[in-house]
């Protein structure tokens, strides 16, 4: 049954939402949220923490519970993902879904480029960990450089005048604030912002965070935000847990600007 449009045909609209942790009891449960998505949007952007401990059974539940999602999805891996040592695997089942994950690549929904990673942590601005000292802490910061590069890289394939980054880890400070400072370091890293600054996008999604902030901004005034499940819930009820992101399908329609709505 074809999808019942909520959005002008002038415009292309994301349902973005990370953090949902399927476990094997999540069978039965997430096909009435991503049924909502696919009804409000016209493509689903997941932002990471697919499942909880990463296995193949956790991945094989969530693929089915998207089976009911007629719109295209697009994803990035989170650190859940990949605690049992076979993100591939869950990869390889979400993509047998239909699911594209992006891990430094890049697609096009609807005229709109979409570049994905995973990202890291290390910190933010001064506090950020540099790459000195015992080989562990080299090894941790360097991590966190390949994935700004694998970043960087996609974005710079985009050519399309509208773009979207997604991510697991967040670029900035201000959309984990709300979290315990102690822990900000292993929630992001500044150098995930660097790609961005030299390669704008219209909005930037990531999840991680599930006691942060629901949107900030880059130094160069792009919109971050984080859309972890349990912040979105515990922000907005009585609302569904995920952001609605509009976007003109093409440049120099009616509207300059991007629309950012939160789901009715």
């Amino acid at each position: 049954m074809p999808k019942t449009r909520t959005a002008p045909a002038s415009r292309v609209r994301f349902a973005a939402v990370g953090d949902l942790h399927a476990t094997r009891d999540s069978a039965g449960h997430l096909r009435g949220f991503f049924a909502e998505a696919t009804e409000k949007a016209d493509a689903l952007l997941l932002c990471g923490d697919l499942t909880d401990y990463g296995t193949a059974e956790e991945a094989h539940v969530l693929a089915d519970e998207l089976s009911t999602v007629k719109v295209p999805i697009v994803a990035v891996l989170g650190n859940h993902d990949y605690e049992s040592g076979m993100p591939e695997k869950v990869c390889e089942i979400l993509t047998r879904a239909g699911v594209r994950v992006l891990d430094g690549e890049v697609c096009e929904i609807e005229g709109v480029g979409i570049a994905g990673a995973k990202g890291f942590a290390g910190g933010f601005g001064r506090g950020s960990l540099g790459a000195w000292g015992e080989p562990a802490i080299k090894l941790f910061v360097k991590e966190a450089q390949n994935e700004a590069m694998k970043l960087e890289a996609a974005l710079a394939k985009l050519r399309m005048p509208r773009k979207i980054a997604l991510l697991h880890y967040s670029p900035i400070a201000g959309t984990i604030a709300g979290e315990p400072p102690e822990i900000f370091p292993f929630l992001g890293s500044s150098r995930l912002e660097e790609p961005l600054l030299r390669y704008p996008v219209d909005a930037v999604f990531h999840g991680h965070a599930h006691r942060g902030t629901p949107e900030a901004r880059t130094i160069n005034g792009v919109p971050v935000f984080n859309v972890a499940r349990p912040l979105l819930q515990r922000t907005r009820p009585g609302q569904a847990p995920f952001r609605l992101f509009e976007l003109p399908r093409q440049a120099g329609d009616a509207a300059d600007q991007p629309l950012m709505h939160a789901a009715a």
